[in-house]
C-alpha cells in the first residue's frame, strides 16, 4: 500500500463511518510535506453522539464474560499482525518512523501488549473474599482515550486492550498528526467481534475534541498520554465532572554509568535510547550521566555509536534516523539545540544545521553534547528528539541526584556490577528503571512520578485502572 491510497471517510461511531460536518484536518508525511490524508475535524456534537454509542453498548459488553473478551482481543492482536505491512506503511507515512521500526515496534509492540493483557484475564483477581467482605472489580463505564503521535497504534492499545478486558466502551480521540492506524484498528476490533459501539473513533483537536472528551458527563475516565501541559489541562477540565483520569505525561531519562558498568554496552544503548524513534519517545533516556574522570571515553563511544545512525527518507530499509513527525517539531528540537550552544555546553556531534543532502523535509542532526551543567535548559526540558546530553559527575551521589533532579520520573536506566546498579535503581525516583539493559516486559507496570503523570500501563496494574472496586459485606 502506498501513502496516497489513505482515506479516512469519517468517525467511526456506533460500528459505522460518519461523516463529518466541519471540514477537515490534512495527514502531512513530515519527510515530504505532501498530505497523504485527511480526517473529519471532529466537533462536540461528534462527541457526543459517539459517548451515546458508548454508553449504549456498555451494559451487554460489561455482562460478557472476561474469556470471551480476552478470545475478542486475541482475535484482535491476529488482526493487527496480518496487516502488519499496511500498519507500517501508514505510520512512517503519517509521523515519518524509519519502516524498519515501525514493522518491529510500531507493530510489534502493540500486539504483544494485546497478547500480555488477554494472558490476565484468568488469573486476575475479579473477585476476592475480604474477612465477610465480597470485593468485586467492575468496568468503570466509558472510557475516554486521547493519544499522541509518536507511537499512535502502541499509545491506542495500550488503553483499548485493559480497558475491553475490563468490559468498559471507548471513545478515541487520536492525535490530528497520526490518525491513521485508527481507523485500520476499528476495523480490525471489527472484524475480531467487538460490537458496535464498544469502540469509537472522533478525529479532530484537541482544543475541541479533546476538551469535549474530558468535559463530557457521560464519559467515566479519561486516559490521556502527551505533554506534561495538556495533561495539566485535562486534569483541571476533567475535575468539572470529577471523573478518573491517567495521565502519561513527559519524561528525561538518565542513563546512569557507574564506574564498574561495561562502558561500550552502557554506552551503545544509551545512544540507542537517545535516538530510537528520532528521541520522540517519553521513555528515552536524553541524559547519560558518567563519571567525570571517564567523560572523554564515553564522549567518544557515543561518536562512535551515533556514526551507525544514518538519517534519510523512512521508507528506505537502511535508515535509523527519519524526520521528526512534523516541521514545527523540527524547528523546536533545533531550537533546544541552538539554546544548548548558546548556554555553553560543548558541541561534540551534530548541530543545528540540517543533515547533509536533506534540505526538504523535517529532518534534524543526531545531536551529542558534552559537559553539559544539570541545571540548563537542554538538561531539564524535554527536547523529544535525537538530542544526547553528557553530564558528568563527581561522585554516585552526585549522580543519583542529577537523575533525580528534574520535573519528571518517568524512566531511567542504570549500568554497572548488577547488584551495586540495583542499588542505585532503587534510589530514582522513576516509574520505570532498566538495570544493564534489562528486556522489555509488557507484564511490568509503566507511569510516571511527578509531573510524567500518574496511572500506570500494562500488566495487572494497568488493568486496575480500568476497573471501579466494590465491597460488598454478607
Amino acid at each position: 500500500m502506498t501513502p496516497s491510497t489513505y482515506t479516512v471517510a469519517g468517525h467511526w461511531i456506533g460500528g459505522e463511518t460518519v461523516a463529518g460536518s466541519a471540514g477537515t484536518l490534512p495527514v502531512v508525511n513530515p519527510a515530504t510535506g505532501a498530505v497523504v490524508a485527511e480526517t473529519p475535524a471532529g466537533t462536540a456534537a461528534d462527541v457526543d453522539r459517539a459517548v451515546a454509542a458508548a454508553r449504549a453498548a456498555l451494559p451487554g459488553w460489561a455482562a460478557t464474560t472476561t474469556q470471551h473478551r480476552a478470545d475478542v482481543l486475541r482475535r484482535l492482536g491476529a488482526g493487527l499482525a496480518a496487516r502488519t505491512e499496511e500498519i507500517a506503511q501508514a505510520i512512517t507515512a503519517e509521523m515519518g518512523a524509519p519502516i524498519g521500526l515501525s514493522r518491529t515496534a510500531h507493530v510489534g509492540f502493540p500486539a504483544a501488549v494485546i497478547d500480555s493483557v488477554a494472558g490476565l484475564a484468568d488469573g486476575f483477581a475479579w473477585t476476592e473474599e475480604v474477612g465477610n467482605s465480597l470485593v468485586v472489580r467492575e468496568p468503570i463505564g466509558v472510557v475516554g482515550a486521547i493519544t499522541p503521535w509518536n507511537f499512535p497504534l502502541q499509545q491506542i492499545v495500550s488503553k483499548l486492550a485493559p480497558a475491553l478486558l475490563a468490559g468498559n466502551t471507548m471513545v478515541l480521540k487520536p492525535s490530528e498528526n497520526a490518525p491513521l492506524t485508527a481507523r485500520i484498528l476499528a476495523e480490525a476490533a471489527a472484524a475480531a467481534g467487538v460490537p458496535a459501539g464498544v469502540f469509537n473513533v472522533v478525529y479532530g483537536t484537541g482544543a475541541t475534541v479533546g476538551e469535549a472528551i474530558t468535559a463530557h458527563p457521560d464519559i467515566d475516565m479519561i486516559s490521556f498520554t502527551g505533554s506534561t501541559r495538556a495533561g495539566r489541562r485535562i486534569s483541571a477540565v476533567a475535575a468539572g465532572t470529577v471523573k478518573r483520569v491517567a495521565l502519561e505525561l513527559g519524561g528525561k531519562g538518565a542513563n546512569i554509568i557507574l564506574d564498574d558498568a561495561d562502558l561500550p554496552k552502557a554506552v551503545t544503548t544509551g545512544v540507542l535510547r537517545a535516538f530510537a524513534n528520532g528521541g520522540q519517545v517519553c521513555g528515552s533516556w536524553p541524559r547519560m550521566l558518567v563519571p567525570a574522570s571517564r567523560q572523554d571515553e564515553v564522549v567518544a563511544l557515543a561518536i562512535e555509536a551515533a556514526n551507525g545512525y544514518t538519517v534519510g527518507d523512512p521508507t528506505d530499509e537502511t535508515t535509523g534516523i527519519g524526520p521528526m513527525a512534523s516541521e514545527a517539531h523540527r524547528q523546536k528540537v533545533v531550537g533546544y539545540i541552538e539554546r544548548g550552544i548558546a548556554d555553553g555546553a560543548r558541541l561534540v556531534y551534530g548541530g543545528p544545521d540540517r543533515p547533509d543532502g536533506l534540505t526538504n523535509g523535517a529532518y534534524v542532526q543526531p545531536t551529542i553534547f558534552a559537559d553539559v551543567h544539570p541545571t540548563s535548559a537542554i538538561a531539564q526540558e524535554e527536547i523529544f528528539g535525537p538530542v544526547l546530553t553528557v553530564i558528568p559527575y563527581a561522585d554516585e551521589d552526585e549522580a543519583v541526584a542529577i537523575a533525580n533532579g528534574t520535573p519528571y520520573g518517568l524512566t531511567s536506566g542504570v549500568f554497572g556490577e548488577p547488584e551495586h546498579a540495583l542499588a542505585v535503581a532503587r534510589r530514582l525516583r522513576v516509574g520505570q528503571v532498566d538495570v544493564n539493559a534489562g528486556p522489555w516486559n509488557p507484564l511490568a507496570p509503566f507511569g510516571g512520578y511527578k509531573q510524567s503523570g500518574n496511572g500506570r500501563e500494562f500488566g495487572r496494574l494497568g488493568l486496575d485502572e480500568f476497573l471501579e472496586t466494590k465491597a460488598i459485606q454478607r
